[in-house]
């Protein structure tokens, strides 16, 4: 169960990446009192909550209406995680964050961020969603399924943490250090990404455990 949780807390934190939502979020929501950002903070983070319990139920019951195997989506997810990782790994990932940050300000979206870009795309996004659906898929059992569904918690509640002190928390890492411990978890998440590959490979073609 250890294991389980631990596997699960770590992609999925390496996917949210609470430290790289942080000054997008500060951006954001800089010029507003601290009133409104804890209310986007939080509503961020209980709408991107609402998203993965949502796929994470009902995502397998979705994929086989669907006409898709777990195997299938294992080999997908796996692949799509290592795309993210490697923009991770070349800081095209934060890059891309901070312009979509750019393409709402000044807009009427300015004003709440919550749903978007925070909650979607940037902390329930497809690598996270299929994140969730994968490790729920790997939860066989109810006991199982609970150490999953806490490990997302935990996550989310470092992201709601990070927001909440995106301004102190961005002047205490600065932009290299964040560059760097971003380009580590990139280097981890596509070891996992791999992992989920082969894993995917292993039930589509029994063989090749053999």
């Amino acid at each position: 169960m250890i294991e389980l949780f631990v596997s699960a807390f770590v992609t999925l934190l390496v996917i949210v990446d609470p430290p790289g939502c942080a000054p997008i979020f500060a951006s954001l929501t800089s010029g507003t009192d601290a009133l409104h950002r804890r209310r986007m903070a939080v509503r961020s983070v209980g709408v991107a909550g609402a998203i993965l319990v949502f796929f994470a139920l009902l995502g397998e019951p979705l994929l086989r209406t669907l006409g898709i195997s777990l195997s299938a989506f294992r080999l997908a997810g796996g692949i799509m995680l290592f795309m993210i990782a490697l923009d991770m790994v070349f800081e095209r990932r934060t890059e891309r964050r901070e312009e979509r940050a750019r393409d709402i300000e000044g807009t009427p979206e300015a004003d709440d961020i919550s749903v978007f870009p925070m909650a979607i795309p940037m902390i329930a996004g497809p690598g996270s969603i299929a994140t969730v659906m994968l490790l729920s898929a790997r939860a066989t059992g109810t006991v199982e399924g609970i150490v999953m569904f806490a490990a997302v918690g935990a996550v989310l509640l470092l992201a709601l943490l990070a927001l909440l002190a995106a301004g102190p928390l961005m002047a205490l890492i600065g932009a290299k250090l964040e560059a760097m411990i971003t380009r580590i978890l990139g280097v981890i998440l596509a070891a996992l990404a791999v992992q989920f590959v082969l894993d995917g490979l292993e039930r589509s073609l029994p063989g090749l455990a053999g």
